[in-house]
């Protein structure tokens, strides 16, 4: 019988054998690549525990098949559905043009306070990449998800809102930085303590339980002093008062360097660790994307807020082959509510066409499976897809970019996939 999955009180999911998750297939792309990856999904499950485990899938609606079949881009019935199995996986969905909801993804993290988006960045030998040394890029981003500017806290200029805050700001604040304040829309940027420290809070707790030798904070403090500059002093705080012995801050080196009269110098933190500590250590957010492709060896867990994360995470995954490899899942580690999902967009001119890297959508669902503690089967299917790159039959994004590659379709891949595993 199928059944659900549980959050403990001991913030430990209960995952039982056969557990019910809701699946949205997506728009554009998103049945091809689907169907591609559950097969891999169900056999990597039956292979590794021999039909003692099963997923029990079912489909609910969002984006364009949910507003064609219903009239609604987000109904009630899916939100009901995420909120009630906990763990659920899906395709890439189309935002609504022209009012209604921003973003359907971004209204799920709202509703869900799924607050960590989880970017797992990894290179596969033999994709295709810019870079000279890829397989030196393993990192893991942790992004903000519910503040920042992505808050959507914004007014258009000419609307009274606008006006009113317009006229707050610089009359009872004295803000005379409007150089045209007849023309100038006004946006809000949250950022909370809170919201900061239980972000950072799971960034550190992944790298211990992962045993990753940094974490690093990414912000822009040096100019935003009070959002990213708080969010970076408020995550080395977290981290000297919550993990004690388990990490070694910046702070913590610049104090005994100044303590015994040196000078400190930024490349010192990059020592892999001292002792079996975990070192916390921050990085201005212009400053790391060109570190990242400098020497992208010294950086292994990343905490960042939601715009510079959005950047970074698709930099990076340019970096080992694009988002059409790059997973992802938006989680609340308080409740156990976990969304994972394809990180690239629709293409709707493919759909249908039976072309398109699955990759994405897959490892999310490895993510998923490492998540449930489900990691043979999560493990069977890294290695298979590794395996099938290295033998180069890959889809055309790959193969137009590789040498003596075979062709195959999203469907060809996801069979030679379940044969590798």
């Amino acid at each position: 019988m199928p059944e659900k999955i549980t959050m403990g009180s001991n913030r430990k999911l209960q995952v039982p054998n056969h557990p019910t998750i809701p699946f949205i297939e997506g728009d554009g792309i998103g049945p091809d690549i689907w169907q591609a990856a559950v097969r891999v999904l169900d056999a990597a499950i039956e292979k590794s525990y021999q039909g003692k485990k099963k997923i029990e899938w079912i489909k609910v609606l969002a984006g364009q098949e949910a507003f064609d079949k219903t009239g609604e881009w987000m109904p009630e019935a899916t939100m009901y559905a995420f909120k009630e199995y906990i763990i659920s996986i899906k395709g890439p969905l189309t935002t609504p043009v022209g009012g209604g909801i921003r973003s359907l993804n971004v209204a799920l993290r709202q509703d869900l306070d799924l607050y960590v988006c989880l970017r797992p960045i990894k290179y596969f030998e033999g994709v295709p990449s810019p870079m000279w040394h890829p397989e030196n890029v393993s990192m893991t981003i942790f992004r903000e998800n519910t503040e920042d500017i992505y808050a959507g806290i914004e007014f258009m200029t000419g609307t009274e809102e606008a006006k009113k805050l317009l006229n707050f700001l610089v009359n009872e604040l004295g803000i005379k930085a409007f150089r045209f304040p007849e023309t100038t829309s006004l946006g809000v940027k949250p950022v909370s303590k809170e919201g900061s420290e239980r972000l950072i809070r799971s960034a550190i707790e992944y790298a211990i339980e992962h045993h990753l030798p940094s974490v690093t904070i990414v912000h822009k403090g040096n100019i935003m002093k009070f959002t990213e500059g708080a969010f970076k002093n408020w995550g080395y705080e977290l981290a000297e008062r919550e993990f004690g012995d388990k990490v070694y801050t910046w702070n913590q080196w610049e104090r005994t360097k100044k303590s015994n009269g040196e000078a400190v110098a930024n490349e010192e933190i990059k020592v892999a660790s001292i002792g079996h500590r975990i070192i916390i250590k921050d990085a201005i957010a212009d400053n790391f994307l060109q570190q990242a492709l400098l020497a992208p060896q010294d950086y292994s867990v990343i905490a960042t807020l939601n715009l510079n994360g959005d950047y970074i995470s698709d930099a990076l995954a340019a970096q080992v082959g694009g988002i059409g490899i790059a997973p992802g899942a938006n989680i609340n580690y308080l409740t156990g509510h976990a969304v994972f999902e394809a990180t690239h967009g629709t293409a709707p001119r493919f759909a249908n066409t039976d072309s398109m890297n699955p990759c994405s959508i897959l490892l999310s669902g490895v993510m998923m499976l490492e998540y449930m503690g489900w990691r043979d089967a999560a493990e069977l299917i890294t290695h298979a897809i590794g395996k099938t790159i290295r033998s180069k039959k890959v889809t055309i994004d790959f193969h137009n970019l590789m040498e003596h590659a075979t062709l195959l379709k999203t469907s060809e891949f996801g069979d030679e996939i379940i044969r590798n595993l």
